[in-house]
């Protein structure tokens, strides 16, 4: 993998953010976008256990989806105050996502402003929280539904690969999926990573970039953009979506939403074995391509 570091600003214009971030698909880190709102200083295992510990959540395990198991699915569910305890203690590979905790606790929303200066189109009905334990690896996809996303880090440190959308082949884009073939996880660890580079020859050739998010990030992720992330300490962080500008973005995210995810999920209910080797088959069919042409 050719990787670079993703570049970091105190602050920034609209103007600035538009012109080298928001047009031409580049990840950014704003540091500073997040220590003006209360949340900054206010959000913390005890306030978000005070206020919606009781709640039921799904959690998350570490291993990957096979041919049987449709995306999104969760492991096990448990309190959210009992999940708090649980990755306080410790290394706990457990974690939660797509948690609407406005749902549950509307005043919060105050608590937090929308950077409508930066861009357009967030989906204000669905921030989302997002939250992990040491160990707790989110792995390699893109979302789904191909949204801007605005990604703040309130707690922990989380390690962050990403990749452009056309990186998708060199990636072992499983079709008809969001996800990767490839277990990044621990990738950056020589005694633990489960790359197989052997297997996945193409991934050599995919262009990245790599960044540590800290407490108060914000990190820019354009639509589409591929990322791992692994939590290098308990932690949680809030994203917020907004729809892309262009009428073909928006169609792309809604086909995936309601076809490409339907029939995947159809076809790994009715005959999974025969589509996992169909997808896979095709999936290093592609990544061959790639190699072909840069030995061309």
């Amino acid at each position: 993998m050719l990787l670079q570091a993703v570049d970091r600003v105190e602050d920034i214009s609209p103007e600035d953010f538009k012109a080298n971030y928001y047009n031409p698909m580049k990840p950014v880190v704003i540091r500073n976008l997040s220590k003006q709102w209360p949340a900054y200083q206010k959000w913390n295992w005890d306030y978000f256990k005070a206020i919606v510990g009781e709640v039921k959540v799904g959690v998350y395990n570490n291993i990957k989806s096979d041919a049987y198991t449709p995306i999104n699915t969760a492991d096990d569910y448990m309190k959210f105050g009992d999940y708090i305890d649980m990755v306080r203690r410790g290394p706990a590979e457990w974690r939660i996502f797509l948690f609407n905790i406005f749902d549950h606790a509307p005043g919060i929303i105050k608590d937090f402003q929308w950077p409508d200066h930066l861009m357009k189109g967030f989906v204000k009905r669905y921030p989302m929280l997002f939250v992990g334990g040491q160990g707790s690896v989110t792995h390699m996809h893109f979302d789904i539904d191909l949204s801007h996303i605005l990604h703040t880090q309130f707690a922990g440190r989380k390690r962050v690969l990403l990749f452009p959308f056309e990186e998708q082949h060199k990636l072992y884009r499983k079709p008809w999926e969001v996800l990767s073939f490839v277990n990044f996880e621990k990738y950056f660890d020589k005694d633990q990573n489960k790359l197989e580079e052997d297997r996945f020859p193409a991934l050599k050739l995919a262009k990245g970039y790599e960044i540590i998010l800290e407490h108060g990030d914000t990190l820019f992720m354009p639509a589409g953009y591929w990322h791992h992330m692994e939590y290098l300490d308990s932690g949680f962080a809030m994203s917020l979506r907004a729809l892309q500008t262009s009428f073909s973005g928006k169609l792309k995210g809604v086909w995936n939403l309601m076809g490409m995810r339907n029939i995947d999920t159809l076809m790994k209910k009715t005959a999974p074995e025969w589509w996992y080797n169909r997808k896979k088959e095709q999936t290093f069919k592609a990544a061959d391509k790639e190699l072909e042409i840069v030995a061309q």
